[in-house]
Parts: C-alpha cells; sequence; structure tokens
C-alpha cells in the first residue's frame, strides 16, 4: 500500500480522536470514504448558498453511523473555500428556545466557535470585524488616492462603513447591529479598547439587559432568547457583504430536542425550527446554510419526534415515489451503513495512520483485512446495525494491543482466517476508486 505521508500533529489527532470515539477537527480527507451523493448534494448547497441562496438540511443516522463526520467535513471543505462557519452541539443548557436562555446560549455557542479559514479552531468574531475594516481602508487608499494620514482618509472610510452597515438596516435588527458595528469602528478609530470591547460584548450576546446596552452603545435591544436566529441572518448578510461565500451552522445532536420532556417546550424548539427550514426555503434568508444532526428517532417518530409537529412533517416527510431510493435533493439526508468495500478501504487508511504515528511498518496482510471486516459485518444484526464509530474503535483497539503486545497475533485476537470469499477477493486485489475522489480533488491534495 502506497502511503501518503501525514504531519505528526495531524496523524496525533486523528488516532487519539479515532480512538476516543470523537470526530478530529483535522485531517478527516485521510479517512473520509463514501458518502459521495450526500457530499455532492451538500457541496450543491454551497454553491447555492455563495450565489445568494438558502439551505436547510436534516443529516440523520444513530449514534456511531458518521453525521458529527460528515458534518465536520463539508465545515472544514467550506472554511477552505472562504464561508464563515459556525457549530454547536444542542444540549439541555443549549436549545433553540428556552425559558432559561437556552436559545441564548446556543447563539453563544455558536458565536464562540465562529471559524474562518485563518481562524478554524474558532475565536474568529474579532477577525472578521478587522477583515472588514482593513478592507475599507485597502479599497480607499486605491480608489481614492489618499494615505492614511491624509485627513480626508478617516472620514472617507467612515462613510465606506456607514454604507455597509446601512445595508443591513432594512433587515430586522439591522438598525441596531448596523449600529453596533459603526460602535466598534469608532473604537478602533479612537483606540478606545473600552468601546470596542462594549461593541464585541453585545455582539457576542453578552450584555444581560437592555439599560446597560443603552449606556454603553446606545441601542435599546439586546441579543435575547427570542431574536437570536435574526441576528445569525444579518451575520450571514454582513460577512456575504465584506467577501465570504457566507455563514453556515452546524447544529449537532438534534436528539437533545426530542428529549425534552414538556410538550410545549419541545414544541417551540420545533417551531423555531420550522421558522428556520422556512426562511431558507422561502428565500427570506440569504448566503445561509443551517446544517442539523439528529437521530433518525428525532425526526421520525410521530409521538415526540419531528413528525409530532404536522407543519414539520409534512414537509420533511419523503414523497411517494423516493421510498428507499434515497433522493438527495429533499431536505433529509439519511446516512445508510458503509459498504463492505467502502469498510475495507477504511481498515487501510487506519492501518496505515496507527502505522505511521508509531513508527513502524504495516505488516497485517490483505487477507487478515479482509477477515477482520467480515468478521464485523458477520455479526448478528451488522448490516443494520453495525457503524463506522464502531469499526473504527474495535480496530484501532486491535492495532493499539497488537503493537503494544507482540506476542499476541492477529489469530489468537480475532480469529484464524477462513478462505477468502469472492466479494473479499474482488475487494482486496484492488483498492477500490474512492468515491470521495471528486470531493478531495477539490481539496488539491
Amino acid at each position: 500500500m502506497n502511503q501518503v505521508k501525514i504531519p505528526k500533529r495531524v496523524l496525533t489527532a486523528l488516532v487519539h480522536s479515532l480512538t476516543a470515539g470523537v470526530v478530529p477537527r483535522i485531517g478527516l480527507e485521510h479517512i473520509a470514504v463514501g458518502r459521495r451523493p450526500e457530499i455532492e448534494a451538500m457541496l450543491r448547497d454551497l454553491d447555492n448558498i455563495k450565489d445568494g441562496g438558502a439551505a436547510f438540511r436534516l443529516i440523520t443516522g444513530r449514534y456511531g453511523s458518521g453525521k458529527s463526520f460528515l458534518l465536520q467535513t463539508i465545515r472544514n471543505y467550506a472554511m477552505d473555500r472562504g464561508f464563515a462557519v459556525a457549530d454547536a452541539d444542542l444540549s439541555p443548557e443549549r436549545r433553540l428556545v428556552g425559558t432559561k436562555g437556552q436559545g441564548l446560549a446556543t447563539y453563544r455557542e455558536l458565536i464562540g466557535h465562529l471559524s474562518i479559514r485563518t481562524r478554524p479552531d474558532g475565536g474568529a468574531l474579532e477577525s472578521i470585524l478587522q477583515k472588514w475594516i482593513s478592507g475599507i481602508q485597502q479599497r480607499t487608499m486605491a480608489e481614492q488616492a489618499l494615505s492614511p494620514d491624509h485627513p480626508d482618509f478617516a472620514p472617507a472610510v467612515e462613510r465606506e462603513i456607514y454604507e455597509t452597515a446601512s445595508h443591513l438596516r432594512g433587515l430586522v435588527h439591522g438598525f441596531d447591529f448596523a449600529k453596533v458595528l459603526a460602535a466598534y469602528w469608532n473604537g478602533h478609530k479612537s483606540a478606545d479598547d473600552g468601546l470596542k470591547g462594549d461593541a464585541l460584548r453585545w455582539l457576542r450576546g453578552e450584555f444581560a439587559t437592555k439599560t446597560d446596552a443603552r449606556r454603553a452603545l446606545g441601542v435599546g435591544v439586546i441579543i435575547d432568547d427570542d431574536n437570536w436566529y435574526d441576528y445569525m441572518k444579518l451575520w450571514a448578510e454582513f460577512c456575504a457583504g465584506i467577501g465570504y461565500g457566507g455563514l453556515l451552522l452546524f447544529i449537532d445532536e438534534g436528539v437533545n430536542l426530542y428529549k425534552i420532556t414538556n410538550t410545549v417546550s419541545r414544541q417551540s424548539n420545533y417551531e423555531k425550527l420550522l421558522t428556520m427550514f422556512n426562511d431558507t426555503m422561502q428565500g427570506k434568508a440569504e448566503h445561509l446554510g443551517i446544517f442539523v444532526g439528529g437521530t433518525p428517532q428525532f425526526v421520525e417518530d410521530s409521538r415526540r419526534g419531528l413528525f409530532s409537529y404536522e407543519a414539520l412533517r409534512s414537509r420533511l416527510v419523503g414523497g411517494r415515489y423516493s421510498a428507499g431510493a434515497g433522493n438527495y435533493a429533499g431536505p433529509i439526508l439519511a446516512l445508510h451503513m458503509l459498504s463492505h468495500e467502502e469498510i475495507l478501504v477504511l481498515l487501510r487508511r487506519l492501518t496505515d495512520i496507527h502505522a505511521q504515528h508509531f513508527g513502524y511498518s504495516p505488516d497485517l496482510t490483505e487477507a487478515q483485512l479482509v477477515h477482520f471486516m467480515e468478521a464485523a459485518v458477520g455479526r448478528l444484526g451488522a448490516d443494520e446495525l453495525l457503524t463506522p464509530r464502531e469499526v473504527i474503535r474495535d480496530f484501532l483497539d486491535l492495532l493499539h494491543t497488537l503493537h503494544e503486545h507482540p506476542e499476541r497475533s492477529f489469530e489468537q485476537l480475532v480469529g484464524e482466517t477462513a478462505g477468502r470469499s469472492a466479494a473479499a477477493t474482488a475487494a482486496s486485489s484492488e483498492e477500490p476508486a474512492d468515491e470521495l475522489d471528486g470531493f478531495l480533488a477539490e481539496f488539491e491534495l
């Protein structure tokens, strides 16, 4: 097998994350297999968002099926292609709406994880604002031939600042949003760190009362549990206006909405999700993508899931002709089990990664990889219940054991390799064409 040289930092992140059963933030392209139709559908969404449209997707699959992996893969791709992205996991403390500020907590989590290509790990809010101001300053110098020390430079920049802000004023809450952006500029211009800090606090949703906001910034509203989503639409417009492709929200663990025991509270969250769906589908939002991950039960349970809310069920349920066919144009992307060939490709890549990380030559034979794959998928009910997470964790556990205890053999741990089946022979003679070739080519790997 031809090994692709992977940086040590990436190897460490991959091995540690995958061993723990969590999705790594980096290096996903080295273990990505399958999911071609789903990825192509989401890439089309990104093209639409960049052109001024919007998108809403529910990515469903049982625990460990690859929902978070797919969301993280698209997140990394989007940043590389000039989008601003934000991600958050829902929890009992973070919902879409709540009586104890759970909606605002989700906004704060998203803004805290706001990321761009140069700040991929979050905390990009101030970098985006600095890019905005720097871009206007450079454009002013180029178009008006003014140097920064010219007396007309600051007024010219300020006119551009307010022109950008005025474009947002026609949107819901746009006037106050623009006013806070202008306050940030004034703090930047006058080196007033206090004013800049107040503007950042407001944009992060950290002001507790309207009185405090009015005293600090002269605005009579604050970002709260009821209006936080309106500000996400404003952020999407703002990001697109300063040169990004748009704003993508990746909201995982949607099952936590399903777990809300209070019916009224659960329905309120579903109503907010319906608002997001309608806004993106009906053109009420621009340059905004919303991708929500959850279990099939979260969506399909007619008693407590999204399908219990008739307005959502009627919009999400598949048509009569797509049953069992996999319709990737609809709002739901349902993840199914990887094929046997894709699992085998995954095992090859994990073998290479483990060997590179620990500095040894991989010695598992192709027959042994096939045998492990057959043993995994041959378990009772594995065709329906086995997930990529289980395969990865079991296989890395095997590799760790073999590396740390050289006196033990593959056959002792897994069992004797049987005669190779026709399917295994076909799969192992040559690595099958990777379904993500086109996608990974976009990364210029």
